[in-house]
């Protein structure tokens, strides 16, 4: 029988899969949210200064742990094929060297962000303190790099079993440990130490997301797969390794197109004040909230497309498509207007700067309209990975959040003349046309692969 951590996702109701993957995944994301949310908050005690720089140097940050997704990614769709052609041998040789990739990667990126990272702040903000903040909180953050990618990565593998359980609560100890670590690192203990100021929020990420990694590393040791494995289990194999990146590299450059598009687009916002970045980092946090159900459902439709998909059993995959769909519609009708009703009162929730809440407002009231396009893009970014076709969603992404964002920014700005509300309405231009490519890449590929979405 399988333990509510190695679930056969191949039988039994996908309303029920659906149910016991997205529920704790999503649960896991709202922690993650709101443990970025009280960076937010603390750094708006310090100034609306240091939210901006902590908005910019995240944005940096991340651009890196794209590869951390990514490998997540991998690792969901490599071992969930595997176990659903019930291949455990294959399944744990992936793990391993899964392992060992996140371990190099991370290693190299350390490196990299150490060097690289100050000059693509600079490229999207303008001298003074928010800069001079950004520069200093990205380069405490990147010894954080470690627990986000092996966090992150190796959870693909539990991913795969059908665990969205163990970093839910990695993530929940996480958020509360952050809770109590922001104040003490920022402002110390009085008569005692003075604290760190605002770099103290980057200290406090590194402690926190140490632990997480620690917790899913021990969970995934623990698995079946990985009885009797061997060190030699962990030497770099090329063959693996070019698999692992097959699958990684397109998922990660997608992401990593992602984070480079919210540069973009705080390079446009640069031109009308600091405000407006503080303004879209604090919005961002926002959507982020609202969306966790959608992201938590669409998550789950990865490893149920895996292992069906690995099981060939194309009616199901279909099956599973369309019920994701039909639950994300639902949870559309109430994030559309909590976002369009409810977005100033949330916005007063992190800061009192008028400005700040006014641009921030404008920029939910344009991403309300496009909360049933982004459930649907995810899922089709799900459904394409499980069929081991993540190439496809590179390309969906260089689109819509490469070139397209730029492209419509430019229209909208640099053309037209609009103001900020020219930056929302080239980021719904470019995320509706390329919603409309992904719909069309999605049905020659099911076409292919499993005898279309109608069978």
């Amino acid at each position: 029988m399988s333990s509510a951590r190695d679930l056969d996702l191949t039988s039994g109701g996908l309303v029920g899969h659906f149910r016991t993957l997205a529920i704790p995944a999503a649960f896991g994301m709202l922690f993650s949210t709101l443990y970025n949310v009280v960076d937010v908050y603390w750094a708006g005690r310090l100034s609306t200064e240091a939210q901006a720089g902590l908005s910019i140097g995240f944005q940096a940050f991340f651009i890196m742990m794209a590869v951390g997704f990514g490998l997540g990614s991998a690792m969901s769709a490599l071992v969930s094929n595997a176990k659903g052609g019930k291949n455990n041998s294959e399944a744990r040789k992936f793990t391993a060297q899964g392992i060992t990739f996140g371990v190099i990667a991370t290693a190299t990126l350390m490196v990299i962000g150490w060097i690289g990272g100050p000059y693509l702040i600079a490229l999207v903000s303008e001298p003074g303190g928010y800069r001079d903040a950004a520069t200093g909180y990205f380069r405490w953050l990147i010894f954080s790099l470690p627990g986000f990618m092996l966090a992150y990565g190796i959870n693909g593998v539990l991913q795969a079993h059908g665990d969205t359980v163990t970093l839910q609560r990695g993530l929940m100890v996480a958020f509360f440990v952050n809770i109590g670590l922001n104040p003490l690192l920022m402002f110390g203990v009085p008569g005692i130490w003075d604290g760190l100021g605002f770099n103290g929020i980057a200290l406090a990420t590194v402690i926190s997301q140490t632990g997480v990694m620690l917790w899913v590393m021990w969970q995934v040791s623990d698995l079946e797969i990985m009885d009797g494995i061997k060190r030699v289990e962990f030497i770099p194999d090329a063959t693996k390794i070019r698999e692992i990146t097959a699958q990684l590299l397109p998922a990660s450059t997608a992401m990593m197109v992602m984070f480079v598009s919210g540069f973009v687009v705080q390079y446009a916002l640069k031109g009308f004040g600091e405000h407006a970045i503080a303004a879209y980092g604090v919005a961002l946090r926002i959507e982020q909230i609202l969306l966790l159900p959608v992201l938590g459902m669409t998550g789950a439709l990865l490893p149920i497309i895996g292992q069906n998909f690995g099981a060939s059993n194309p009616d199901r995959v279909r099956e599973a498509l369309f019920l994701c769909w039909k639950i994300g519609f639902a949870m559309t009708l109430i994030a559309t207007p909590a976002l369009w009703f409810g977005g100033r009162f949330a916005m007063g929730l992190f800061t009192d700067d008028p400005d700040v809440i006014d641009v921030g407002v404008s920029y939910l009231r344009v991403d309300s309209f496009l909360f049933p396009i982004y459930m649907m893009l995810f899922s089709i970014n799900s459904f394409l990975q499980g069929l081991k076709k993540p190439i496809w969603t590179l390309w969906i992404s260089v689109y819509r959040q490469g070139i397209g964002i730029a492209l419509f920014i430019w229209i909208y700005v640099g053309l037209m003349g609009f103001d900020v509300w020219g930056v929302w309405f080239g980021i719904g231009t470019a995320v509706t046309t390329g919603w409309i490519i992904a719909l069309v890449v999605a049905h020659g590929i099911a076409k292919r692969e499993i005898g279309g979405l109608r069978g």
